[in-house]
């Protein structure tokens, strides 16, 4: 029976380079137990949000989103899932 490695699992600014990490790693030697279960919604969409925001907030959004390599709509979305998760 093996140990916990004290590896800590690394950050990565866009989902390419989370892959490629993935495709060459040993993620044995990595730590996960600080890992949270992640849901992936499987269902069709139903619903629609449509909301204003100063031009600024947005802007900061879609940065923030770039530097991550996910569409705007996906950072929102994973800040209101988290937020209603963390109750």
């Amino acid at each position: 029976m093996s140990t916990v490695s004290s590896k800590k699992f690394p950050e990565f600014a866009t989902d390419q380079e989370a892959e490629e990490f993935v495709a060459n790693a040993d993620l044995s030697e990595y730590d996960f137990s600080d890992f949270k279960p992640m849901r992936f919604e499987l269902a069709p969409k139903s619903a629609q949000l449509n909301m204003r925001l100063p031009n600024q907030l947005l802007q900061a959004v879609k940065d923030r989103a770039k530097e991550r390599g996910i569409p705007y709509t996906r950072l929102i979305r994973e800040a209101l899932e988290r937020t209603v998760a963390s109750r």
